[in-house]
């Protein structure tokens, strides 16, 4: 299998600067090269919690959806993620596949590309900075057209 790009969205709210920056480690030993976006701050949604920090992530792997998937969640797991609770709570590292490539469609029970990305500036923003020419394969638009045009809440602060 050829290598394809994919954009991931990395958020954690639970000592957040220690779980992000370790994310991103695990993903460059892992997969070399990943190309990130600022880092911004946001408040939680869904839930009363402290707020987020998140960001996007691109990586190049040659790995299927469904053992990246496992990869992440192991990953995950290995730095306190407590899936007990509510989907919407706090976290100490969430790591979403957005983008796998160009695929449209449910594989092994993940929406690709991720729903999320238009719903809610803290994914939006950081892809749209990391690629910004990207075309959304359901709206013919590019990332940074969508952000353009986002009218939910832009409440991001961006840290470094």
């Amino acid at each position: 299998m050829a290598k394809v790009d994919v954009f991931l969205g990395l958020g954690s709210n639970q000592a957040p600067e220690r779980n992000i920056a370790a994310g991103i480690e695990a993903l460059r030993q892992r997969f070399g090269e990943v190309r990130l976006s600022p880092v911004y701050r946001s408040v939680a949604v869904g839930f009363s919690g402290s707020d987020f920090l998140n960001a996007a992530a691109r990586i190049r792997t040659d790995i299927g959806v469904t053992a990246l998937k496992d990869w992440l969640t192991e990953l995950e797991n290995r730095h306190g993620r407590d899936r007990s609770q509510p989907r919407f709570s706090d976290r100490s590292l969430d790591i979403d596949i957005l983008f796998y490539g160009d695929q449209v469609g449910t594989f092994d029970g993940l929406e690709l590309p991720r729903g999320e990305i238009l719903k809610y500036a803290h994914v939006l923003k950081p892809l749209a900075d990391i690629a910004p020419q990207r075309v959304h394969p359901s709206t013919g638009l590019t990332l940074a057209e969508h952000w353009e045009r986002f009218e939910g809440d832009r409440s991001l602060e961006p840290i470094h």
